[in-house]
């Protein structure tokens, strides 16, 4: 059944991405592209299932279309934030030259990739933000110490926003919530400091990460309760949103 391959595909996918594996994302990455645009196609009554099983691949066309380039986009934009999330840079690069020698600079994926490599000064979109942190995750580019804490803040929620929109929401919560727990946990140890409230805060930072189970409720929770030790005062909506998830558990 094409739904079975489905998941078997996307499995190999999603370990790729959680473990941030270059090569078996280029691996698996074309076969995934293939088995959604197929499934795509039989929901819409423009193609037959195959008497056989096979999965056709896809030609020069299907690779330029919108529905091959939008799964393409949501994958890289995956891998690239798995890999900021542990500064690995290398991975990246390793899979963007892959991709162009294959299939030229215009692959299913490259317009993801272009928010972690093109420098945007006045960030509008979801994805410009969570671009442009990854950007500078991915080269290093760290914040002086009084600033380290509300950027990572920042970073974290866009990063939330962006996961919880991907159909690989599960494989980047995991490696995100570990990221917040160690920049948190460096704030602990040498940034209270520059906190605001620091009397306030610091019993709270201890708290939030008490917390053993590295998922979207404790990333959730360290954004709603740390807010006002980076001195961010949150909107209603984005107060209830924070709570919902932190709820979830």
């Amino acid at each position: 059944m094409p739904t079975d391959e489905l998941k078997k595909r996307k499995l190999l996918l999603n370990l790729a991405i959680v473990h941030v594996e270059p090569d078996a994302f280029l691996a698996n990455l074309m076969p995934w592209l293939e088995i959604t645009a197929y499934i795509s196609a039989l929901r819409a009554g423009e193609v037959a299932e195959s008497a056989d099983g096979t999965i056709p691949s896809l030609s020069a066309q299907q690779l330029r279309g919108g529905g091959v380039a939008a799964v393409g986009n949501d994958a890289m934009f995956a891998f690239c934030m798995t890999a900021a999330l542990r500064e690995d840079k290398a991975a990246v690069d390793k899979v963007e030259a892959a991709l162009v020698e294959r299939l030229g600079p215009d692959f299913p994926g490259s317009s993801a990739l272009w928010n972690f490599r093109g420098i945007i000064d006045a960030p509008v979109t979801l994805d410009d933000f969570v671009g442009q942190a990854g950007r500078k995750m991915l080269t290093g580019d760290k914040p002086p110490p009084p600033m380290r804490a509300a950027e990572n803040w920042n970073t974290g929620l866009r990063f939330l926003e962006k996961a919880r929109k991907s159909n690989f929401v599960r494989e980047i919560i995991y490696p995100l919530a570990k990221w917040h727990r160690q920049r948190w946990t460096e704030t602990l140890e040498s940034g209270v400091a520059f906190l605001h409230h620091i009397e306030d805060s610091v019993p709270v930072l201890r708290e939030v990460l008490a917390e053993p189970r590295n998922d979207e409720p404790f990333i959730a929770t360290v954004l709603l309760k740390l807010a006002p030790a980076v001195d961010i005062e949150l909107a209603e909506d984005t107060e209830g949103y924070l709570r919902s998830l932190g709820r979830r558990r």
